[in-house]
């Protein structure tokens, strides 16, 4: 099973937009995003993506009422049971107590806005920045569950 991984939007709904085609093309049917989507206009447009979209609130996400109308967002840390996976997505690695790491296959963290898939069971996996506004690098993640590989992309 295929998911695609996005944090650090920041609003960037031209990103976002190529992140989901990335997505779309791969035929990829669930979303995580790893917080700070920002605004409700861009969880409206994760939430016209054709498939199941998770997200965990970030440092930047100011209107969590709006947002959770509009999308399925907690606080985090999140634990997802996907593809026979246990998924924790948090924004900052820190929020994610040691005894959670430990019974997960996979964490999912942004924040840092820098990309990067490491370790084994977990894996780590920190998409990068969406919006690309911080590094001027714009990123998401291809990710499949049952070889615990992914793929950054730049979009």
């Amino acid at each position: 099973m295929l998911v695609g991984i996005l944090a650090d939007s920041h609003d960037n709904i031209p990103n976002v937009r190529k992140a989901l085609d990335v997505y779309r093309a791969r035929g990829i049917t669930t979303v995580i995003h790893a917080g700070d989507v920002v605004a409700p206009f861009t969880g409206k447009v994760l939430a016209a993506f054709e498939g199941d979209v998770f997200a965990v609130f970030g440092n930047n996400d100011g209107e969590h009422a709006g947002l959770s109308k509009v999308i399925d967002i907690v606080d985090p840390p999140r634990t997802l049971d996907l593809g026979g996976r246990t998924i924790v997505v948090a924004h900052d690695l820190s929020q994610i107590s040691d005894d959670v790491k430990e019974g997960a296959d996979l964490l999912i963290t942004g924040h840092t806005h820098e990309p990067g898939i490491t370790g084994e069971r977990p894996v780590l996996v920190n998409p990068g920045e969406t919006g690309g506004w911080l590094k001027g690098r714009s990123t998401c993640v291809v990710f499949d569950l049952d070889t615990l590989q992914g793929e950054l992309c730049d979009i």
